[in-house]
């Protein structure tokens, strides 16, 4: 925000030097980017914050310097004489969109005279960087620059049936911009039109058809409130963007707009002449009631660690605007102004009074109690994911949430409805949500690979978006990773996981149906029939589906169910001092047997003796085994924490293993 000091100088008296307005300024929040002279005059460039859209004016500034200052606020005269015709029969206004305008109001003025700006004016906007085209824009430039409430001009006479739409584009619309560059109007815009065509894109520029020529004699003034998401939306989409949208993307002052319109008014009356026509069309809702906060004195001392007189207090807020509703010794009660919607809480009071009292006023060595924060459940969760992860090899990664159509409909695991899109890509083709991390973290391998990068693993935990018949997305929280290891190794990683951050948890195995996996080096865990992660080795179509040279494996995994589940408190157990017995097994089984499941029969049989269960190889030969079979090879490890193993015990409770798994499953012993 460039702040021109002359003018600023019209609303608060500058009596000090430059530098200490700059110093002070700085030090309450509105970071001092530089100053520079311009014509005999300073434009001071300050850092506005997206929660302080009331200081995009110099209004706003002044207020500011009001109150670090003690100096009082001079409002200009917005106040305009109205003539006797009546402005409802000349303009006639409805809006058909009121999600994307809240309000909107016009008044007219008619036998203005439209010639150069004087040279006050001009001097002021040049300062803050507009040069002035004709005495009706500069006007109402002015204003905004002024108040910060943007307006917009039309010829009255160029609006075709004394009509103002606020509707959505018609199919195919365009428009021509007073940059004299056609725009595509997009379905979800908000534009501005007479009884026939488009004349602005509302709160972002004005049309060519009704713009203020030499030929001007009757003046609409549109003051609005839109949409900021809508407004930042169509901005970006057009890669248009202009002090108006700038301002309507932060929210302006829903009480501001017609001191706006009555201020643009004013000075037309007194620089162009004309009539103005009595009253305004005034189209939406009404401002919103402002809610009372009440600020204990206390609270100052507990969080500033300083005492403020109750007094001082006080003028301090009277002097940012709020107005008093109640005080006693130990509190007051306030209702902040229109332009402050950051003012919500108390500790919003506690921050205004200790930046205007002045931050450099609190001792380094005071005393301010402090509360150790405690992290959420899902934090620690993550937190352990990622100790695993990085433990494991794997590097983490940060991709976008959005990607592109190709790589959208590649893979999608977890849902088959469309992907959500974006109205303006981020990157190019790249519009919609992701339904998985896969295709992102596939996209890094496939960097990496172009620049020789061998060693590939790398994690990422992010949100996948999952659309819902109505309303917003699932946004479940994933773990996704890629590597060049083994099926084996990526499917142990994730068994690590789920082992440390819930250890008691039962998952199954079973075959996965994803697409591009090859079903020899695939599965897909489940937790009670629902599903919680995929494992699995890209085919070679997967592979070049996604560009990659080498093989690649991936695997994703829901957290949610995790952390209802999550068991972080730490454990231990006695460690046996006795030595462990080995036993290899070599089952001959059908082709339709599952490891896993063979597995856990043999984890039974063991009870308390069972520490470690470790595959080792599968087998296959139709003449040795038989057609339809294979042949599974794993090692098993026992200990007691009582004694030593004989060979005679860990010989019994092999038998009976082996007797269990033939009777569960057919399974002989090679």
């Amino acid at each position: 925000m460039l702040v021109s000091w002359n003018w600023l100088k019209q609303y608060v008296t500058l009596d000090m030097p430059h530098e200490e307005l700059e110093r002070r300024l700085m030090l309450s929040g509105l970071n001092h980017e530089g100053t520079r002279e311009v014509g005999g005059d300073l434009a001071i460039d300050l850092e506005v914050t997206s929660n302080r859209p009331d200081c995009l004016g110099h209004l706003g500034v002044a207020r500011e310097v009001g109150a670090l200052f003690d100096r009082e606020i001079t409002l200009p005269p917005a106040e305009p004489p109205e003539g006797k015709t009546a402005v409802e029969p000349l303009i006639g206004v409805r809006i058909d969109c009121p999600d994307l305008c809240y309000r909107y109001t016009a008044r007219v003025i008619r036998g203005v005279k439209i010639g150069p700006s004087p040279g006050w004016m001009a001097r002021r906007l040049e300062t803050v960087g507009l040069a002035p085209v004709n005495n009706v824009v500069d006007i109402s430039n002015y204003v905004l620059m002024e108040c910060g409430q943007p307006l917009h001009t039309f010829d009255y006479g160029r609006l075709g049936g004394r009509q103002i739409l606020v509707r959505r584009p018609l199919g195919g619309e365009t428009i021509e911009a007073i940059d004299h560059k056609e725009y595509r109007l997009e379905p979800d815009m908000c534009v501005i039109a007479d009884a026939r065509v488009p004349v602005a894109i509302g709160g972002v520029m004005g049309g060519a058809k009704t713009e203020i020529s030499k030929s001007t004699t009757d003046v609409l003034i549109e003051a609005a409130e839109f949409d900021p998401t809508s407004i930042r939306n169509t901005a970006r989409a057009l890669n248009l963007h202009s002090d108006s949208s700038y301002r309507f993307e932060r929210k302006i002052d829903p009480e501001g707009v017609d001191w706006a319109s009555r201020r643009c008014c004013q000075l037309l009356l007194d620089l162009c002449g004309g009539e103005l026509a009595g009253g305004s069309v005034d189209v939406g809702r009404r401002p919103p009631p402002r809610e009372p906060i009440v600020l204990r004195f206390s609270q100052l001392k507990r969080v500033l660690g300083i005492e403020v007189p109750p007094e001082r207090v006080r003028r301090i807020l009277a002097a940012l605007g709020l107005a008093e509703a109640r005080a006693d010794a130990a509190s007051v009660e306030v209702v902040p102004p229109s332009w402050r919607r950051d003012l919500t809480r108390e500790i919003d009071l506690v921050e205004e009074v200790g930046r205007i009292d002045g931050y450099d006023a609190i001792p380094e060595d005071v005393g301010v109690p402090m509360v150790a924060s405690a992290r959420t459940l899902d934090d620690r969760v993550v937190t352990r994911v990622r100790e695993v992860l990085t433990g494991c090899g794997f590097d983490e990664a940060v991709t976008l949430s959005v990607i592109d159509q190709h790589a959208s409909e590649a893979w999608s695991p977890w849902t088959g409805a469309e992907p959500l899109r974006a109205l303006a890509p981020v990157l190019r083709g790249a519009d919609r949500l992701r339904r998985s991390l896969i295709p992102s973290l596939l996209a890094a391998r496939r960097t990496n690979e172009t620049l020789f990068n061998n060693d590939i693993e790398l994690f990422e935990i992010a949100r996948a978006y999952l659309p819902r018949r109505r309303g917003l997305p699932e946004e479940a929280v994933m773990l996704g990773l890629t590597s060049g290891r083994g099926f084996r190794e990526v499917k142990g990683v994730i068994e690590a996981v789920l082992e440390r951050i819930a250890p008691d948890l039962t998952v199954e195995a079973v075959a996965a149906d994803a697409p591009l996996l090859d079903a020899g080096a695939a599965c897909r865990l489940e937790l009670g029939g629902k599903p919680l992660a995929f494992i699995g080795r890209l085919t070679e179509e997967g592979r070049e589906r996604f560009e990659l040279r080498g093989p690649a494996l991936v695997a994703e995994l829901r957290l949610a169910p995790l952390v209802a589940r999550a068991s972080l408190i730490p454990t231990s157990r006695p460690q046996s001092p006795y030595p462990p017995v080995g036993r290899d097994l070599n089952f001959v089984v059908d082709e339709s047997v599952r490891w896993a499941d063979l597995a856990a029969t043999v984890r039974e049989g063991c009870g308390p003796l069972f520490e470690h269960l470790e595959y080792a190889d599968t087998y296959r030969d139709p003449e040795r085994l038989g057609p339809g079979k294979k042949s599974l090879l794993m090692r098993l490890v026992l200990r007691s924490q009582e004694g030593t193993l004989t060979n005679q015990q860990a010989d019994e409770l092999r038998e009976r293993i082996v007797s269990a798994c033939r009777e569960r499953h057919g399974a002989e012993l090679r």
